[in-house]
């Protein structure tokens, strides 16, 4: 048994989500800290009845349960500045859980200092990127905070024993022997991993998805959407103004009736194993098209190349939980100032599952039509000056050519 910091009870603050886990944690977090148990729920867009998981947590045993509206939060400051850093892990994750667990942190932090609470806690396993993610962020708001992390200490070694032991307690669940994979849902995105999902060969089920439409069943006709960007950040669509989720909650509701945004990952967890997760991502998939449309326009090759030599870091540090952190911040500065000249229009097509650029347009734009085109060739441009480029460029090549194979330069 382990023992308790004080002969009062401990005050844990537990992040909750009103599924099979957490629900769980509540009674054991009791009995085994003989502790007072403070709920946090962050709505970050999933949809999902929120008072309810309130009341649930306080019928289950909690004293008090916070809901904190993060939405907008989410989408400013952690989806937004990602889709600036072209922020995609192993080429395909959009990131949509490792983005949402630092603003989600951040809330629970305010509201532990707010309860006076000594302790958090968490529903993650500890196989899993996401109790890296909570508790480097908790570390960063709180250096003394105590963290505890059920899934590392309790008895229960699978899900299927969390829905007995739910069962015997009389705490509803949506988890069943029939659905065992998990799903995590933010206004970016929703994840599937585990349960039939373990096999990286099997096709996820049709009926698992759930906001993007079969791309063979979508319409047959297209659908061409209109985003506008100002310093590198989304403000509009289809010409009308909108707040952060606002937009994405609107381009999600596009995207997803056109079947695009899937994604069928195996991955590499930050705690050194490969894992399968299937992911919707509908509207961040749009925006980040639309985001290198415009900067194709607007920002210079060279920050460009340097933004996107940097993208595969900046993704990794988000991925493996390292949002607050010198390093990122660092990064982001590079970001943001190379997105300044980041204003203008995209214009894209969705079709059955696919997505593509068909306009850009920019105030700002460096295209320059006299420079290249094919059709006018006087003043803007001298072909001429190409061959002293091409000879200057080649001048190690041939330097190296001589010395490794004895050719003659003139």
């Amino acid at each position: 048994m382990i023992e308790c910091v004080s002969e009062q009870a401990m005050k844990i603050l537990l992040a909750y989500s009103g599924g099979l886990d957490t629900s769980v944690a509540i009674i054991w977090l009791q009995k085994q800290y003989n502790a007072e148990i403070i709920g946090f729920c962050s709505d970050i867009g999933q949809e999902e009845d929120l008072e309810g998981a309130r009341a649930k947590a306080l019928r289950t045993g909690a004293k008090a349960c916070h809901v904190l509206d993060q939405r907008d939060e989410f989408v400013r400051d952690f989806v937004f500045p990602a889709i600036r850093g072209a922020a995609v892990y192993e080429g395909e994750y959009f990131l949509g859980t490792a983005l949402a667990r630092p603003c989600i942190a951040r809330g629970m932090m305010e509201i532990a200092a707010r309860e006076g609470c000594g302790a958090i806690a968490h529903g993650a396993t500890g196989k899993g990127n996401d109790q890296v993610r909570f508790e480097l962020a908790a570390y960063w708001f709180n250096p003394s905070i105590k963290i505890i992390a059920p899934w590392r200490e309790w008895e229960f070694k699978s899900r299927s024993e969390l829905m007995a032991f739910a069962t015997q307690q009389k705490i509803p669940v949506e988890a069943s022997a029939a659905k065992p994979y998990s799903i995590d849902r933010n206004i970016l995105h929703t994840s599937y991993e585990g349960g039939v999902l373990e096999d990286p060969d099997k096709e996820p089920p049709a009926e698992m998805f759930q906001r993007t439409i079969d791309p063979r069943k979508a319409p047959n006709q297209p659908r061409d959407v209109e985003i506008r960007f100002e310093k590198g950040n989304p403000v509009a669509v289809d010409g009308q103004a909108m707040g952060p989720s606002a937009l994405l909650a609107e381009l999600n509701k596009i995207a997803g009736e056109h079947g695009v945004g899937r994604a069928d990952v195996v991955e590499d967890r930050f705690v050194g194993m490969k894992s399968r997760g299937v992911y919707e991502t509908p509207g961040g998939t749009v925006l980040h098209k639309a985001h290198r449309a415009v900067a194709s326009l607007t920002m210079d090759r060279e920050a460009m190349r340097l933004r996107d030599s940097l993208a595969t870091e900046y993704a990794a540090l988000i991925y493996r939980g390292f949002w607050f952190s010198p390093e990122r911040e660092a990064l982001q500065k590079l970001i943001d100032a190379v997105n300044e000249p980041v204003t203008g229009v995209a214009r894209l097509r969705l079709f059955k599952g696919n997505l593509m650029v068909i306009g850009r347009n920019a105030a700002r734009s460096l295209y320059r039509a006299d420079i290249v085109t094919f059709e006018d060739d006087r003043g803007s441009y001298d072909q001429r000056d190409a061959g002293g480029f091409i000879r200057l460029n080649a001048l190690r090549l041939r330097t190296t050519a001589v010395a490794y194979r004895g050719s003659t330069t003139k």
